[in-house]
């Protein structure tokens, strides 16, 4: 998936200044699709460019004007047509997974802190992750297509924080052992 994709998702049902959608990527999609401020609005500039968007000026007293983005109908077409296309699962890069294999040969401490903090991170996403499933998705059955999709993606997101919290306890728990190595 193109961040282009995930522009365009965000703008199905509103239109949305370059501020808000960011926003909007900080409390939903960016749990899922991270992007930088400046990712965003060079990819709202070349959406534009191609019709996919309508880039609406909005004038403001005593600042520039704000440009509020819309999805066009070429812009839903090209994205019904992404929708047929088989999506990639694309390899995580995390380089504490290569500091673990180097554990042996070095101080594991600051390994060890580091996993400890994501153990703390991951716990802190879950609990926004259930908060917002709790406030907002209660009866997935009685949800709107448009909303079951969002549930899901939600309820992957849970999933995966409480494997990851697991993980960390079971490499966390494993770490103190060592220094007990006998087959050197």
């Amino acid at each position: 998936m193109a961040l282009s994709h995930a522009i365009m998702t965000a703008l199905l049902d509103e239109e949305l200044s370059g501020y808000d959608l960011m926003r909007k990527f900080e409390t939903s999609l960016g749990f899922f699709w991270a992007a930088s401020h400046q990712q965003i609005y060079q990819e709202l500039k070349g959406l534009a460019a191609k019709g996919w968007l309508a880039a609406t000026p909005v004038p403001q007293e005593g600042r520039p004007d704000k440009i509020h983005y819309a999805l066009t109908e070429q812009g839903r077409d090209a994205l019904a047509a992404w929708m047929h296309e088989e999506s990639r699962v694309k390899p995580g890069k995390d380089d504490l997974f290569v500091k673990l294999y180097n554990i042996g040969h070095g101080d594991p401490e600051p390994v060890i802190a580091e996993l400890q903090q994501r153990k703390v991170l991951h716990g802190q996403r879950l609990a926004l992750y259930e908060k917002i499933r709790d406030r907002h998705y209660r009866n997935p059955e009685t949800l709107s297509d448009a909303r079951k999709g969002i549930y899901l993606a939600l309820s992957a997101g849970i999933r995966q924080e409480r494997m990851f919290l697991d993980w960390c306890g079971e490499a966390l728990a494993l770490l103190s052992q060592l220094g007990s190595d006998q087959t050197k």
